[in-house]
């Protein structure tokens, strides 16, 4: 694991987001006046009109889109959401989201060491925002950009644990709280005192031991494409080089002659058998459904006790048999 792996599952441990059921914040904490998050900053080429040789990339053109769209004062923003909650207005929605993109951008900007295109972030962020418009209670008296920037936020950190790694760690709402707050409570533990062991954390987080123990394995281990060339002088893979998990074929041959001798040697056992002893041996000792005591003592007119007998004393014949016949009999046993 590279250590901006390592940091960005340390920050989305850290974070207090599993579903869209628990997604919601407490708008009331929110109702701090923020100041307005600033707008990208611009390139000079595009500010001042000057076109450039070099090529223009996507995230430059949104970047100069969303620049068009002003942001709002707090009267119109709540005027567009009475339009959008009251009268249902699709276009007062729309300049609503549109007025608070760069909510998107600013925040996307803190995940790019992760690795992840800015672009899906800023996407996934842009979700997050319409949610936001969905859940936004104007009556709070607090600025849609705030609410709007934990939501944005939330999502972009949903999308980080999706992607964090090729195989994904967070299938179950346990295991995406066990992500989110696995670190965090381990933590807590120690500034008081405690050793977080797993039974402690599983009580204190409310989840089975078994997913702590395995969610602890997946977040300290690393991941290695099987396909990852050896070096660059060879053409070999990882995979080329992995142990088969077939048995080997040594092993299967000693294992075929073994049970063939086995065969060999119980069929002339057999043979020296009596009538009853033979029906014990084949239909109780190595039958898969085996007749029970009762059964056989009562088709030989004898108590079960003493088929009980018979079975003991023919399974040590049958020990003494194998160990006279085969060479380090008590050698293939252990």
């Amino acid at each position: 694991m590279t250590d901006q792996q390592r940091q960005t599952g340390e920050e989305i441990e850290d974070a207090e987001v599993l579903d869209d059921a628990s997604l919601e914040p407490d708008q009331a904490e929110l109702a701090e006046e923020l100041p307005p998050l600033a707008a990208p900053v611009a390139d000079e080429s595009q500010e001042t009109g000057i076109t450039t040789v070099a090529p223009v990339t996507a995230l430059q053109q949104y970047l100069a889109e969303i620049r068009r769209y002003p942001f709002l004062s707090k009267e119109e923003e709540l005027r567009l959401f009475q339009e959008y909650q009251v009268h249902g207005s699709r276009e007062a929605a729309v300049k609503l989201i549109l007025a608070n993109l760069r909510v998107s951008v600013s925040i996307s900007s803190e995940y790019l060491h992760t690795g992840a295109d800015q672009m899906d972030l800023i996407q996934e962020g842009n979700v997050g925002l319409m949610q936001a418009i969905k859940k936004f209670d104007p009556t709070k008296n607090v600025r849609f950009y705030a609410y709007a920037a934990w939501w944005a936020r939330a999502y972009i950190l949903r999308y980080l644990l999706n992607t964090y790694r090729l195989v994904k760690v967070g299938t179950t709402q346990d295991q995406r709280k066990l992500f989110y707050n696995l670190k965090k409570e381990k933590a807590k533990l120690e500034r008081e005192g405690f050793v977080p062991d797993a039974k402690l954390l599983a009580d204190r987080l409310n989840v089975r031991e078994r997913d702590v123990i395995e969610m602890d394995q997946r977040l300290g281990s690393w991941e290695l494409s099987l396909d990852q060339p050896l070096n660059q002088e060879t053409e070999g893979t990882l995979l080329d080089i992995l142990p088969s998990q077939e048995q080997a074929a040594d092993e299967l041959l000693e294992d075929r002659e073994l049970k063939m001798l086995f065969r060999k040697k119980l069929a002339e056992f057999t043979k020296t058998l009596p009538e009853r002893d033979e029906d014990i041996l084949r239909n109780r000792i190595l039958s898969e459904t085996p007749l029970t005591l009762d059964d056989l003592g009562q088709k030989y007119g004898i108590t079960k006790e003493r088929t009980r007998q018979l079975e003991a004393r023919l399974i040590k014949r049958l020990r003494d048999y194998l160990k006279k016949e085969i060479k380090d009999f008590d050698l293939l046993r252990s």
